[in-house]
């Protein structure tokens, strides 16, 4: 079993995507943009492999504006040797990609200059994938579409569309239920007709049953039956409800007591698991670490050095308590860490905490911060001190040192993201 997130990291350096509007997309920008992003790609895959995460969707953006006549660039020959490489590494690293088409790719519409340039989009998405020399166990996955007031023709209009579409597309597609039109039932009938793969998402059927609600594990087992030999493990979606939010809305982080109430009702099966949450690599190594089984206490450490500085300005007293928990070498307390750190950033920082926290990160540059700078922090520290300032100029000025110094350990702290 894998787990994994989308697109997206944060706090992990030089990993954002860079795209432009369509009047500013000439052959030069393209290129620039493409070449950055593959190199923020190639960024983040280093990053999932050294913390054993095998699990990653792809964005959509890398190449902009990529199904569109806008871009022109043969830019699977210009940058064939960047994307030769980081296949390398995504297949030495034994992890599965994916890649997710947006709410506009819409292969049932009615309108078929729509319908027509979905077709276009998943045949980029497929080219994406195989320019990277991935199997086609490593899919697209796509919703049905919208039911426009009558979902058994949209579900026939699909079938139909399906069956025209490339067999290299075909390869990789997986369908998927949504919260508003196609449920799980749905869902599963039309891969009766296609012979797509089905992914389970979990919010989406307590939000969308279906008249079918069902235990999400039984959905799961009845999906498994879709997925062939040479389609690899059988992959999931998990969320859960951010609290407060309009329904459906993800959390900003996974709670790890519910997700391993959900784990434990599938544990034993085969399965990827896909998580869509806002914190996205964060929540993949919290629920990698949990369900581990080389129960290491290195794995956590090293996940603590990341957020000790943003629990201890959120709240000292939970930072003295990880502290304490992570001495016993020979235990692997996984869950209660990061029940402690869950509690912990839902804290208000005061600003006696946010000085403090300050304090112990200029400790890595009082020694080699030049006489400007000196003076440049203890008058953002004593503005912060008066509440004359949040913490966030502090903050910046903190991470911009960190970068000058080349701070390594700093840089991948999350005091700066969070």
């Amino acid at each position: 079993m894998s787990i994994g997130y989308a697109c997206l990291s944060v706090g992990v350096p030089e990993t954002g995507f860079k795209t432009c509007t369509q009047k500013n997309a000439d052959r030069d920008r393209l290129r620039s943009l493409i070449a950055h992003n593959l190199t923020s790609l190639e960024n983040l895959i280093d990053y999932n492999a050294e913390n054993n995460i095998r699990l990653f969707r792809i964005s959509s953006d890398i190449i902009p504006f990529g199904s569109s006549p806008v871009n022109q660039l043969a830019w699977q020959d210009l940058f064939g040797e960047d994307f030769t490489r980081i296949g390398e590494k995504i297949r030495t690293a034994g992890m599965r990609v994916s890649m997710h088409p947006g709410q506009y790719t819409v292969l049932n519409s009615p309108d078929e200059d729509i319908s027509r340039r979905a077709v276009l989009d998943l045949e980029f998405h497929a080219r994406f994938l195989d320019a990277l020399h991935t199997g086609p166990e490593n899919k697209i996955v796509l919703h049905i579409g919208g039911a426009y007031g009558n979902k058994q023709e949209a579900a026939r209009r699909f079938a139909g569309m399906y069956a025209g579409l490339d067999s290299a597309v075909r390869q990789r597609l997986v369908i998927e239920n949504d919260e508003k039109s196609f449920s799980i039932r749905d869902v599963l009938d039309i891969s009766g007709e296609t012979g797509a793969p089905v992914v389970f998402d979990n919010l989406h059927h307590a939000v969308n049953p279906g008249g079918t609600p069902g235990s999400d594990s039984g959905w799961i087992r009845a999906c498994a039956g879709t997925w062939g030999t040479g389609d690899g493990r059988q992959k999931i979606h998990y969320s859960q409800q951010a609290p407060g939010k309009k329904t459906g809305a993800h959390s900003d982080s996974i709670r790890i007591d519910d997700f391993l109430t959900f784990y434990q009702s599938i544990h034993g099966e085969e399965l990827d698991i896909m998580l869509e949450v806002k914190d996205k690599n964060l929540s993949a190594v919290k629920c990698i670490n949990c369900t581990a089984d080389a129960r290491q206490i290195n794995l956590l450490e090293r996940d603590w050095g990341r957020y000790k500085y943003l629990i201890l300005e959120q709240a000292p007293a939970v930072y003295r308590e990880i502290r304490e928990l992570l001495k016993n070498r020979a235990a692997y307390p996984a869950a209660a860490f990061y029940r402690l750190i869950e509690y912990a950033l839902t804290a208000e920082a005061d600003r006696g905490n946010s000085v403090n926290a300050a304090e112990h990160v200029w400790g890595y540059f009082k020694n080699t911060a030049d006489e400007r700078e000196k003076k440049q922090f203890f008058r953002c520290l004593e503005k912060l001190e008066a509440g004359e300032t949040s913490s966030a100029p502090c903050k910046h000025m903190l991470l911009h040192l960190a970068q000058k110094y080349r701070q390594k350990y700093l840089l991948a702290s999350l005091y700066f993201y969070i």
